[in-house]
């Protein structure tokens, strides 16, 4: 039978990971990972290219089976049950869809794709669909959107259409990889408001934001993940994890890590 998602008060924490190794051959990709998500909390993680962020999403997914370790999803233990049906909990949002889905398709079928996890809508659309759909995009400032088709949306107004989509089924937890990826500064700025209003909501689901860039942390992310070469350098709250230590331990190089009220966070390095 497929894997039942507890209620929201039978599912503390919403992700925990413990001791997860993941090694292809003699490459170490993964190792000794701790974390633990619980509800309230909206995370970053933050790491260099190549220090393991992506594989750690596609082992939470299901797509990149560990060595060793476990993984609890939303009341649900990796190896058994049916990692398919928790997927359908989870939101996703990333550029590799970007070419997935039909050029001449118009924002809100995109939206609407979301309530099925397909890209490339075939399923029957009813009012409650499009009425709800509807909603979304004015929840990310994109009703404007509806009847324009994927090709002619900028990329920041197909982050949003995407985030739109990803809430459409309701998930308990929403990721998003590298969203400002191809954005103008301007666009960034804008997007990342939109981020911090909707982790600020009551009513979102837990938030995971990946990055590399500390500017793109906005206020409503609590905690921190910080990865090096595919180990954790730290977890926890904000105040523990962002420091200009272990930042410096991140990207292997001497940094400082400042705070402004007008411009949030900043990283400079540091001469040697």
């Amino acid at each position: 039978m497929p894997h039942q998602v507890k209620s929201p008060k039978a599912a503390a924490p919403i992700l925990n990971v413990s001791d997860l190794h993941i090694r292809r051959g003699k490459t170490v990709i993964l190792e000794r990972v701790d974390w633990r998500i619980n509800r309230g909390e909206n995370w970053v993680i933050l790491g260099a290219n190549g220090s393991g962020k992506t594989s750690l999403l596609r082992a939470l997914t299901g797509y990149f089976p560990p060595t060793r370790g476990e993984i609890e999803l939303l009341g649900g233990q990796y190896g058994n049950c049916d990692w398919r049906a928790l997927r359908e909990h989870i939101g996703i949002v990333t550029t590799s869809f970007t070419s997935l889905i039909p050029p001449a398709e118009p924002a809100l079928e995109t939206v609407i794709s979301g309530k099925f996890a397909q890209l490339d809508l075939w399923k029957k659309v009813t009012k409650v669909d499009c009425s709800a759909a509807r909603k979304l995009l004015a929840l990310v400032d994109g009703s404007y959107l509806e009847t324009r088709e994927w090709q002619f949306l900028s990329q920041g107004e197909r982050q949003r259409v995407l985030i739109a989509r990803a809430l459409m089924a309701r998930p308990r937890l929403l990721i998003l990889d590298e969203p400002c990826a191809g954005l103008d500064p301007v666009a960034r700025v804008e997007f990342l408001k939109l981020v911090d209003r909707l982790a600020r909501s009551p009513r979102a689901p837990a938030l995971v934001f990946v990055t590399h860039h500390v500017e793109e942390i906005t206020p409503a992310f609590t905690h921190a993940l910080l990865l090096r070469k595919g180990g954790v350098v730290a977890a926890g709250t904000r105040a523990r994890t962002l420091n200009s230590e272990k930042l410096s331990q991140v990207f292997a190089a001497p940094v400082r890590l400042s705070r402004s009220a007008t411009h949030g966070l900043r990283l400079d390095i540091q001469s040697q």
